[in-house]
């Protein structure tokens, strides 16, 4: 929130900065006449082992999460039979069937018959479970502020300032909000949010802003250029990076061998000299075919993703934002013709799109709270599959005990980011002239 205010402090919409920056520029005859000149590019998509060895990894922590809150929440948590988990295996995004991954973490859920009917298997939270869920409401309720501003941003986002519950749903998760959002963060926030009940003739129910915050109208581009602009150096100066013709650039990861090319380069030097227009500017005037529209396009999608915990989401879950946000309809050539800003993984049976300035090494660059606790969650997840069979008292059983499963799983963490990095050198981009696309609709989240 910080860095927030003091880039909207630094973005003051009377400077003539700001106005280049903040302010979407008309889509005049001298924008369209410069944009015929854009080069053409089709990219070849490819896949990075080490990007999809942790979409991977975080497919069964979402999984694992989400089956510890639902089982908290059960009105029987103390035995909730295995049969009524077993529809959710699409839901949560597993490969294999619910029970199967309920035994396989012991550490987690603890397995005993049912009361009633001693041959169904039953499920309830093992100590280790409930000691991380008792820290993740913990941390729900600290960061209260953080995740509404979140939840505020996407909303602004959005043409008519308002979107339903049942499209903010799924990327709660992403966006690190509780399951009960609805009832805890929004009601304590009068000042940002308001909810909009059904119409008499039917309808659903929506989440509207009750006020426009100025101070979250920064995108997190404009954030990651502030210390630049106000401590500027003088290769900024140099290159022109203030001038009011030379907007705000978008950061860039491309593998080994693809940024020597010419034609690439060529591209991505024109394509970061249009305009760019934060995801929170009006955008009703921009001519929706122009290469301006596109850039705007890969603006709110850098956006979103920048919103996230993890810096990723699943394609399925922005199908249902596409409208409000104004993206085309097929939006997902948008990611592979920026290979360098955006990954699109079709791992675990689905399609997951990633922004790849969040990833270093494996890792995430600037992990929040709640991304730090989901990794200890993972340590505990692979406690549980070393000591599976061994007997109860290897479980963890008390906080002291939670905080000591990273330094015991260190090593096979060092191994991990080994093969990450090997995946990643593996890794190349071609340039044709046909544009292959990874644009399926057979994946339903």
């Amino acid at each position: 929130m910080a860095a927030i205010a003091a880039a909207a402090a630094l973005f003051d919409l009377s400077s003539p900065f700001a106005a280049s920056y903040l302010r979407s520029p008309s889509p005049s005859a001298t924008f369209r006449q410069d944009l015929r000149f854009i080069t053409k590019v089709r990219l070849k998509w490819v896949k990075n082992r080490g990007l999809d060895h942790i979409i991977d990894r975080d497919t069964d922590i979402k999984a694992a999460t989400l089956l510890i809150d639902l089982i908290a929440r059960s009105p029987s948590s103390a035995h909730v039979p295995a049969r009524s988990l077993a529809p959710l295996q699409k839901t949560l995004g597993l490969t294999i069937p619910v029970l199967r991954f309920l035994r396989r973490y012991p550490t987690l859920f603890a397995e005993s018959p049912h009361p009633r009917y001693p041959s169904v298997p039953s499920f309830s939270l093992a100590p280790g479970a409930v000691l991380l869920r008792r820290r993740e409401l913990a941390l729900y309720s600290a960061d209260s502020a953080s995740a509404s501003s979140r939840l505020a941003r996407l909303l602004m986002m959005s043409r008519s300032r308002s979107l339903p519950f049942r499209s903010l749903g799924p990327l709660r998760y992403d966006l690190g909000l509780p399951a009960d959002f609805g009832a805890s963060i929004v009601p304590s926030h009068p000042d940002l949010f308001r909810i909009i009940p059904p119409s008499a003739g039917g309808g659903q129910y929506l989440l509207s802003l009750a006020d426009w915050p100025d101070h979250l109208a920064v995108s997190a581009l404009q954030i990651r250029h502030a210390d630049s602009i106000s401590n500027p150096t003088y290769r900024d100066f140099k290159r022109g990076a203030f001038s009011s013709a030379t907007p705000l650039t978008f950061p860039m990861r491309f593998p080994r061998g693809y940024g020597a090319q010419k034609k690439v380069k060529a591209w991505m030097e024109e394509f970061h000299r249009l305009p760019y227009i934060s995801p929170y500017d009006d955008w009703s005037g921009i001519d929706p075919d122009s290469e301006l529209m596109e850039k705007r396009v890969v603006g709110v999608l850098h956006e979103i993703l920048s919103l996230t915990i993890h810096k990723k989401t699943k394609r399925n879950y922005l199908r249902g934002l596409r409208e409000e946000l104004g993206l085309p309809e097929r939006f997902t050539r948008v990611f592979t013709r920026y290979p360098g800003i955006f990954y699109l993984s079709l791992k675990c049976k689905t399609t997951t799109v990633m922004l790849r300035e969040g990833y270093e090494r494996g890792r995430l660059v600037d992990p929040p709270p709640i991304s730090l606790l989901r990794d200890k969650l993972f340590y505990v997840m692979k406690t549980g599959i070393l000591y599976r069979g061994k007997g109860m008292t290897k479980l963890v059983l008390d906080d002291d005990d939670l905080d000591r499963i990273r330094d015991d799983t260190a090593a096979a963490e060092r191994l991990e980011e080994e093969n990450e990095d090997e995946g990643e050198e593996d890794e190349f981009y071609e340039v044709n002239n046909d544009e292959s696309e990874v644009e399926s609709d057979s994946d339903e989240d």
